[in-house]
């Protein structure tokens, strides 16, 4: 029991007066105050506020905490989201308890007991003296509260490598606590009751040894010397399999004396007294399947509740899940694996809650105490009096009772034990917040291994392991609901002639894979309709209409627009819709669907909405707010910018924003819900919304967050505009592809799209298209060294730009004209142009500091050219802090590959090798090969500077490779540098 962390110097004394917060890490990480439980934010929030607890009262340092959450591979804004999580918990703490000092933050000052991993050690501590003085009854008592404090995994959900570790130290701790018990348990003569939970513990954790010994000892005393020296047997050959080592000398020990039915091994002289049998034991449960599958965690967090039963007022699990889950599988399980610790019997009732008619209270209690052995004419008629005799039949007996299928706790109350020893296994499709002091347990869908582990075991391993990558497209289209997936198992288990492709195959059609999904009396839909049959018409319609709404997730805010109903009304529809299973809460504000619920959904939108153009005006209200919020986001950006006065009007508004952090904190959280909205409007009435749309959103592509699913929008929009001949839409989205193309580094490609753009957009009189497609044309032909070209299209966009009265446009042109300029050898009038532009940008006055940015960067090559390194410097920096604020990864990425060739012009090769590294790490895995070969060859440049002349010619050879691949002209320099490394 000393192996337990200890963390003293977070205690102080509290009053009772006080509401201190309480906080638990045994379990989730969470938090309360008094009984009110507080929001400790998203998972890697928690995960800085479990480092912090488990720290001992020390000071993390900011690296330490950047470590502790993401490892090896933080992300860039990793500090800032550490200082952003510590103030949000500094306003859940008690003033002085969230302390910063040194760089980092530290939890002191903590109340007695505000840390339940305190109050376990504390325990165990007490636990440990009671023993050393001989009081073993005491001692077993104290350990069990101590063990009470686990709520499940440790820091369960909580994510990175400091959470991992801990979480391994806590439930290494937890074992050796429950091993002190066990040991406790056989020293009072324990050893019958002993048996069952050692025999799950030795399932649980097959390789540790003292378990073993411990069930070896329990079973010898219980007269089974036969399996104590079995358990010894498979110990020996599990230890030889899996880690090629003997039983250590103390198992080998204990096996001798069992042999020699040694004396000393007998059981203590005063055994504790055992309950008396019941004179009748029911045995109700339901047959557990034989292919049962995974869901370990499950099954020991429940397993866990029920044996602490014993010497409690009733321990209540409720499982809570959508139809298919697999609740009633696992709970029938996790049942029969307590089998043991309820000797005086097991009840089971189907209530029906699913259904039209549930299963009436009064009726359930009369078959149970017909069970209990009560006479029919002893069994009352009210459901007060059948409930009251039926809490003093199990008076005094340890009865496991499983209500399956429940429909809400009103229903479950009045069949709940009240009486220390029974236990209560509750399933439901609702959540039961409503019963008191029950252990809620939310039942999600199966892992993919898990998932394929299921499919095969009832398939066949022979026709699984041909076609695994079939099987894991069977188990993914089943969205891992156990139900689906048995169901498909088993029709292709009955059809010796369909291979594992084929019905892949089937059930790759989204519209009809509920149809597919369906077995003698199984069928995925028919479950979910008992569900949907149960709703109020005004849940029913919110679950139709927002089923047709792709994206992984989506906000309250955005489900409002679906809906047409104010926030309020629609966060108590989607929360009813949380409580019967048939919608998932991501977050807080944030809602889902499981893919098979989805498509139900759909289906019933179908089906069931009236009028059907409800349907087009869900999905229109829906992009109307995308458009009006992206665009407020857009403004706030670019402000002055003449490409909102050309965008779509739209009828339903979006969400105001004052604070530009939260503008983009709101796009970039919506990235994929609003992208899969431009990539679902297919139709006419959309189609233009859509393509302003991107033009409002392109800070998701350009910064590189959901580049890929933005290029995938624009496709579908230029799809679907040259179906329906629109060439204003297909203008927009083909500018808007051309220019994520570019950033990416596909130049050629990013160039005959800008040209077909500019044909579509003088075709629809756009001049949004008419300015920026020749505008980005100009960028292309500079990069490619075709610089006559290049400005030729840079002063017709400036035309254009001015014709259009657009000044953030027009001072974009002169900044990338100053560029053209600069390669063309014309520095002085290079400079001119760049200043002409920023003086654009600062003369408006309207904040537009990503404009400003763009503008800093262009003077700060010009600069660099005209051999101003100091003001060069000055001037790029503050174009890498605005970016930086604006989360333009891209641009934040090249102004240090600009700082960098500033610093090589300025013979500091060691503050130039820095600024690439730098570069090439903000760029990895956006701005494409092209660019990344460009920083390669300035990193190179620097290292051969400060006498890394290897490592620069391993950057300058892999440099080399990508130019040639693409025939660019910086291949001849980069040959050069190579040359002369070799002759130097």
């Amino acid at each position: 029991m000393d192996g337990g962390p200890r963390v003293p110097e977070q205690r102080r004394p509290s009053s009772a007066a006080e509401a201190a917060v309480r906080f638990s890490v045994l379990g989730p990480v969470r938090a309360w105050r008094a009984e009110e439980p507080l929001n400790t934010g998203s998972p890697q929030q928690r995960a800085l506020l479990a480092a912090l607890l488990l720290r001992e009262g020390r000071t993390a340092t900011a690296a330490e905490l950047i470590d502790a959450l993401w490892g090896a591979e933080p992300p860039s804004q990793a500090l800032a989201a550490v200082r952003t999580y510590a103030s949000r918990l500094r306003k859940i703490m008690d003033p002085g308890v969230l302390v910063s000092e040194s760089g980092g933050y530290a939890v002191r000052g903590l109340g007695e007991g505000a840390l339940d991993l305190a109050a376990a050690q504390d325990l165990a501590a007490e636990a440990e003296k009671a023993r050393g003085a001989g009081d073993l009854s005491q001692a077993r008592d104290v350990l069990n509260r101590a063990l009470a404090l686990w709520d499940g995994e440790p820091l369960a959900g909580v994510p990175g490598p400091y959470a991992d570790a801990q979480r391994v130290r806590l439930e290494e701790w937890r074992l050796q606590l429950l091993e002190s018990r066990l040991d406790m348990d056989l020293e009072q003569g324990c050893h019958a009751e002993a048996v069952s939970e050692l025999t799950a513990l030795t399932a649980a954790h097959p390789l540790r040894e003292r378990l073993r010994e411990l069930l070896m000892l329990a079973l010898y005393r219980s007269g089974r010397q036969a399996e104590a020296l079995a358990v010894y047997a498979d110990t020996r050959r599990l230890l030889a399999e899996e880690l090629g080592v003997d039983p250590r000398p103390g198992l080998r020990e204990l096996q001798q004396r069992i042999l020699r039915a040694d004396p000393a091994l007998a059981e203590p002289s005063a055994p504790a007294a055992t309950p008396p049998a019941a004179p009748v034991r029911p045995a109700q449960l339901p047959a557990t399947v034989p292919d049962f599958t995974g869901r370990s965690a499950f099954v020991a967090e429940l397993g866990e509740v029920l044996a602490s039963a014993e010497g409690r007022v009733m321990a209540v699990s409720a499982l809570a899940g959508i139809g298919g889950v697999g609740k009633t599988t696992l709970a029938v399980h996790v049942a029969h694996q307590a089998r043991a610790a309820f000797p005086d019997g097991q009840l089971y009732v189907d209530l029906q809650g699913a259904g039209a008619q549930a299963a009436e209270p009064e009726t359930v209690l009369g078959s149970f105490l017909r069970a209990l052995g009560t006479p029919d004419s002893a069994v009352p008629d009210s459901l007060d009096d059948r409930a009251a005799l039926y809490r003093s039949v199990l008076d005094g007996r340890r009865v496991l009772v499983l209500l399956d299928n429940a429909k809400d706790a009103a229903q479950i109350r009045p069949l709940l034990p009240g009486t220390e020893g029974c236990a209560a296994l509750v399933t439901s499709r609702v959540r039961m917040v409503d019963l008191a002091g029950a252990h809620l347990v939310d039942l999600d869908v199966m892992s993919p291994d898990e998932a394929l582990q299921l499919f095969t075991r009832i398939v066949g391993e022979e026709r699984v392991a041909s076609e695994r990558e079939a099987a894991l497209d069977v188990v993914a289209a089943c969205g891992f609901l156990p139900l689906a997936i048995r169901i498909a198992a088993s029709r292709l288990a009955a059809r010796r002639t369909w291979t594992v492709s084929v019905l892949a195959a089937k059930l790759a059609d989204e519209r009809r894979r509920l149809d597919e999904l369906q077995a003698g009396d199984l069928a995925v839909k028919a479950t979910f309709e008992l569900g949907y049959g149960q709703l109020e018409p005004a849940q029913a319609r919110a679950f139709r209409l927002l089923g047709l709404a792709d994206g992984p997730d989506i906000s309250l805010a955005a489900a409002a627009a679906v809906l047409d109903l104010p926030a309020e009304d629609t966060e108590d529809l989607l929360e009813a819709l949380v409580d019967t299973s048939l919608l998932e809460s991501a977050a807080p504000g944030r809602y889902r669907f499981h893919d098979l619920v989805r498509l139900y959904a759909r289906a019933c939108a179908e089906r069931d909405e009236q009028p059907p153009g409800e349907r087009e005006a869900a999905l229109s209200r829906l992009l109307d707010f995308y458009l009006a919020t992206a665009a407020g986001v857009y403004a706030i950006e670019r402000p002055g910018e003449r490409v909102l006065d050309h965008l779509s009007r739209s009828t339903y508004p979006g969400l105001p924003f004052t604070n530009r952090d939260r503008a983009l904190d709101w796009l970039f959280t919506e990235a994929s819900g609003l992208l899969a909205a431009v990539q679902q409007a297919g139709t006419a009435g959309r189609l233009r919304r859509a393509a302003d749309l991107l033009v409002a959103a392109v800070d998701l592509g350009e910064s590189g967050i959901g580049a890929r699913q933005y290029v995938q929008a624009a496709s579908a929009v230029i799809s679907a505009a040259q179906q329906h001949g629109d060439a204003y839409a297909e203008g927009r989205a083909r500018l808007m592809h051309s220019h994520l193309l570019g950033v990416s580094g596909q130049f050629t490609e990013s160039d005959r799209e800008a040209s077909e753009a500019l044909r579509l957009g003088l075709a629809a009189g756009d001049p949004v298209v008419c300015a920026q497609a020749p505008n980005q044309q100009g960028i292309i032909a500079l990069y490619a060294m075709r610089h006559d070209e290049a400005e030729q299209h840079l002063t017709r966009a400036l035309a254009a730009f001015r014709a259009d009265r657009n000044t953030p446009g027009e001072a974009s042109a002169l900044c990338n004209l100053s560029r053209v300029h600069l390669a063309t050898g014309r520095t002085e009038s290079a400079v001119s142009l760049a200043r002409q532009g920023v003086t654009i940008y600062e003369r408006d006055d309207t904040g537009m500091a990503l404009r400003l940015a763009n503008g800093k960067y262009a003077l700060g090559l010009a600069l660099t050219s005209a051999g101003e390194t100091q003001l060069a410097l000055e001037t790029l920096t503050d174009a890498l802090g605005m970016f930086q604020d604006a989360r333009q990864q891209l641009w934040h990425g090249m102004t240090l590959y600009r700082i960098a060739e500033l610093h090589l012009a300025d013979h500091s090769a060691a503050l130039a090798a820095a600024c690439a590294e730098q570069s090439l790490a903000v760029l990895h895995g956006i701005g494409g090969e092209w660019r990344r070969a460009n920083i390669l060859t300035a990193l190179g440049r620097g290292l051969h500077g400060i006498g890394q002349t290897d490592r620069a010619k391993v950057c300058w050879q892999e440099a080399l490779t990508v130019f040639e691949a693409s025939d660019a002209p910086e291949a001849a320099d980069v040959r050069g540098l190579l040359a002369s490394a070799l002759v130097g």
